[in-house]
Formats: structure tokens, C-alpha cells, sequence
């Protein structure tokens, strides 16, 4: 219950064409998040099986990825949410907007911590790639198709090859 009324004020916030509380059930981002859920309950019990088998059935009904190892915070908003992927060791604030294709995944070159920590306020444009374990500050705007490898400072825009 409390996921459904973090991302219905999530969806009222960030999309000008919702008209019932009904349509959260339609959309795949809630859906991605309920079997983030599931996915991530298994594997904090170390039940890794179960939570794999959870990540795989949310992506497949959703086309969204979202390992449960990962930290998510509150309000989390992807919209058009086909084809994003969130990798094992990304942290992602409260109040983020993620689009379609987004990933927020690892550079294949790191162990251990190789994904990004997204800040508080953040939107990330649809086929953004942000890679690496870096550092996206708070209220940063990422233009779509961006590709992000270094840190981005708190209130900045980043658009482009930012490397």
C-alpha cells in the first residue's frame, strides 16, 4: 500500500495525462518496482534463486530491469519505462524521474561498487547511459541519449559525451 501511494503521488507530479488513480495499476514502472520488491526481500534473505527468478519475471512482464540489488528511495518515477536497466550496486535517491531506455549500469572495467549513485531530484532523459560507480548530485538534469562517465555536480545539466 505504501508503494502504491509514493508512486500515485509520483505519477500526479510528473504526468499531465493521468485522470485516475486506477491508471497506476497500468503502468509498468509501479509494476517494475512491486517485483523490485519481491526481488529485493529474497535477496537480502540471501535466497538468491528467488530473487533472481522474481527480477526475471517483473522484467519480462515490464521490459524493465531493476537488479535487487540495488537502493532505491522513495517516489521513484519511470515513465515509458521499456528498456531501462538498473544495475546490483546503483543507488538512486528520492524523487527521481527515469524514461524509457535509461541505464544506469557498469562500464564492464570494475568490481565490487560499479554502478552509479543518482542524488535526490534527479531526471534522466529517455536512452541516457550513466555508467561506472560516479556520482550524480542533487536536482541534475540529464538530456536524453546523454552519456554520462564522470561525477555531475549538484544543479548542473549534463548533455552530450560527459566524460
Amino acid at each position: 500500500m505504501k508503494l502504491y501511494k509514493e508512486f500515485l503521488e509520483a505519477v500526479k507530479k510528473n504526468d499531465p495525462s493521468f485522470k485516475s488513480k486506477l491508471e497506476v495499476f497500468l503502468f509498468p514502472g509501479f509494476w517494475a518496482l512491486v517485483f523490485y520488491k519481491f526481488s529485493r526481500y529474497f535477496y537480502l534473505k540471501k535466497h538468491f534463486f528467488w530473487s533472481r527468478f522474481w527480477m526475471e519475471f517483473g522484467k519480462r512482464l515490464t521490459s524493465i530491469e531493476i537488479h535487487p540489488g540495488a537502493l532505491i528511495g522513495k517516489r521513484l518515477f519511470i515513465d515509458h519505462g521499456f528498456g531501462v536497466v538498473i544495475g546490483e550496486t546503483a543507488v538512486i535517491g528520492d524523487d527521481v524521474i527515469i524514461y524509457h531506455g535509461v541505464t544506469l549500469g557498469g562500464t564492464g572495467k570494475e568490481w565490487g561498487k560499479r554502478h552509479p549513485n543518482v542524488g535526490n531530484r534527479v531526471m534522466i532523459g529517455a536512452g541516457a547511459k550513466v555508467l561506472g560507480n560516479i556520482n550524480i548530485g542533487d536536482d541534475v538534469k540529464i538530456g536524453a541519449n546523454a552519456v554520462i562517465l564522470k561525477d555531475v555536480e549538484s544543479n548542473e545539466t549534463a548533455v552530450g559525451i560527459y566524460k
